[in-house]
């Protein structure tokens, strides 16, 4: 092995990929190596052994598959509208578009969760975050206060729910769903 170099964010998107390919039993050292080509020393220079690895591949997942998501749909402009469009558009384009990519990170990570406390935990706050953004965005468009809980549950729900059947449900075609239950929402008083 040459002079091959990887940052900690390679490991972290390697460890993305072999858990979304073959599951959280397939994170060992040598597997993460051998799929960087690069030497156990590369990896313990960036982490305190396996479990290090798995508590900060976890942080990863949720700061790039959900904080990131808020911060960016909150550069959408002014409407909750606009926001909530670009908060799908992002979610969708990182399932591959056409759901046919094999397992997404969100299903792979949901099944560590059910064998691991962190894996869960981590989990809980992520569907709480994302939950409760969803709330804000169908508050922002100005429906029943009584609608926006379950109308941010409702949505959140057709995602994970599209996840999980087989096949999956395509992108296009979750769209389409989104698209029919956003015509439940209020038209925003643009003034």
């Amino acid at each position: 092995m040459a002079s091959k170099r990887a940052n900690k964010r390679d490991w972290l998107e390697t460890g993305l990929g072999v858990l979304r390919q073959d599951g959280a039993r397939a994170l060992t050292v040598e597997r993460l190596c051998d799929e960087l080509d690069l030497t156990k020393g590369s990896f313990y220079h960036h982490f305190k052994g396996i479990t290090g690895f798995r508590t900060d591949l976890l942080a990863h997942y949720e700061a790039e598959h959900t904080s990131r998501f808020i911060a960016e749909a909150e550069t959408a402009g002014d409407s909750a509208r606009e926001r909530l469009q670009r908060l799908q558009d992002l979610v969708l384009d990182a399932e591959g578009g056409d759901g046919g990519g094999g397992e997404d990170i969100d299903s792979a990570i949901r099944s560590w969760a059910l064998q691991d406390p962190e894996a869960h935990a981590v989990q809980e706050r992520v569907d709480r975050a994302r939950v409760a953004y969803l709330r804000a965005l169908w508050q922002g468009l100005g429906g029943p206060e009584a609608d926006v809980e379950p109308m941010a549950r409702l949505l959140y729900l057709v995602l994970v729910g599209a996840q999980q059947v087989v096949p999956p449900v395509t992108a296009a075609q979750l769209r389409e769903v989104y698209a029919l239950a956003l015509r439940l929402a209020p038209q925003e008083d643009p003034s």
